[in-house]
C-alpha cells in the first residue's frame, strides 16, 4: 500500500490551513495523516479505517502525534464515521473510493462531517503518469463520472484534477 499511494501530492491539494480539523477515512497504514502531522498546522488530525491491524499500524506509525493527542485514529466507514456534525474543515479519501460498499452513502456521510465551506477531498489511482502498478488499478471514465456525478448532487462545487498519479475530486460543502 505504501508503494501505491502517493500521499504527498494529495497533502499539497488539500492545502490544510493553521488551525484546521482534518479527517483521513481509510487511512490504511497512516502514511498521510503522519505528513498531515509533520507539515501542517492542522489543529487536530482524525482517521477512521475499518481495519484494525491498519489502526494498529497508523497508531505506531504515528505514536508521537498520538500520544500528545494531536492524531486520534479510529475503527469506521466512509458511510460510518461515528463522528460529529460539521466537525471537520477538510475531509480526505485516498485510493479506497471504489471499494466503498455504497458510494452515495459514503458522500453524504463525508458531506455531513464537514463543516459548510470545508473541503472533501477524493482521490484513486491516475493521473497523468501513473506508476506500472497503479496503472492496472485506474477506473474507467465511467466510474470516474459517476463519483463526479455523486459528488455534485451533494456539494456545491466540484472540482476534477489530474495529478501526476492520481485522479483527485475537490468538493466543498
Amino acid at each position: 500500500m505504501r508503494w501505491s499511494n502517493p500521499q504527498r501530492e494529495v497533502l499539497d491539494v488539500l492545502g490544510v490551513r493553521d488551525g484546521e480539523r482534518v479527517l483521513e477515512v481509510g487511512y490504511g497504514p497512516g502514511r498521510l495523516i503522519r505528513l498531515l502531522a509533520r507539515h501542517t498546522g492542522a489543529s487536530a488530525i482524525h482517521g477512521v479505517d475499518p481495519s484494525e491491524t491498519a489502526r494498529d499500524a497508523a497508531i505506531k506509525a504515528n505514536r508521537a502525534a498520538v500520544k500528545e493527542g494531536r492524531v486520534v485514529l479510529g475503527l469506521g466507514t466512509a458511510e460510518r464515521t461515528g463522528l460529529p456534525d460539521a466537525s471537520f474543515d477538510r475531509v480526505v479519501s485516498v485510493n479506497n473510493v471504489a471499494i466503498w460498499p455504497d458510494l452515495d452513502a459514503g458522500l453524504r456521510e463525508l458531506r455531513r462531517v464537514v463543516r459548510p465551506g470545508g473541503t472533501v477531498l477524493i482521490a484513486w489511482h491516475g493521473g497523468t503518469a501513473p506508476s506500472r502498478i497503479t496503472a492496472r488499478l485506474q477506473l474507467t471514465e465511467e466510474q470516474l463520472t459517476r463519483i463526479e456525478d455523486a459528488l455534485r448532487r451533494l456539494f456545491s462545487d466540484v472540482a476534477r484534477r489530474r495529478l501526476k498519479d492520481l485522479e483527485v475530486f475537490l468538493a466543498t460543502r
